[in-house]
């Protein structure tokens, strides 16, 4: 099943069209960290293959991960937002090949045509609530009394 959040189901195909003519092709090896909460956003990637793991500094404690992000979905959407600093880590699980993107031209793009601009915000929109979701169910996953963080 594709999610809601997934490029191909978030943006129209002439968006599609016009995002991807600044991507590039990437891949990582299992265990390569793309990004650490705190540290400029520069860029975002769409995952081709392979799993990326989202993952929340904890003081005192191993880093907590909230998602596992795959085939079609978004890594990143800090650089969409000033002061353009990841709210998150980012690291690949398995090797993934990726399409990734530089942020200043696509946030020209944004600028540049409003139609463009608009789908690109409702679509990371989309994303930012549905890992601030995740995050909340995973963190009352592992550190809530049990019973206490059901969700309606």
């Amino acid at each position: 099943m594709t999610s809601v959040t997934t490029m191909s189901a978030a943006l129209p195909p002439e968006h599609r069209v016009q995002l991807m003519q600044l991507a590039r092709e990437v891949s990582f090896e299992a265990g390569t960290r793309l990004f650490e909460e705190g540290r400029r956003a520069d860029r975002f990637w769409i995952v081709r293959t392979g799993t990326v793991a989202l993952d929340l500094h904890v003081p005192g404690r191993r880093p907590a991960v909230i998602e596992s992000l795959g085939h079609g979905e978004l890594v990143g959407w800090s650089w969409h937002f000033p002061p353009h600093l990841w709210h998150l880590g980012g690291e690949a699980m398995t090797p993934v090949r990726a399409w990734e993107f530089d942020a200043e031209p696509v946030r020209a793009m944004c600028a540049a045509d409003p139609a463009f601009g608009r789908a690109i915000a409702v679509w990371i929109g989309l994303v930012v609530a549905q890992r601030l979701h995740a995050s909340r169910v995973r963190l009352l996953d592992l550190y809530a009394p049990y019973g206490s963080g059901g969700l309606e």
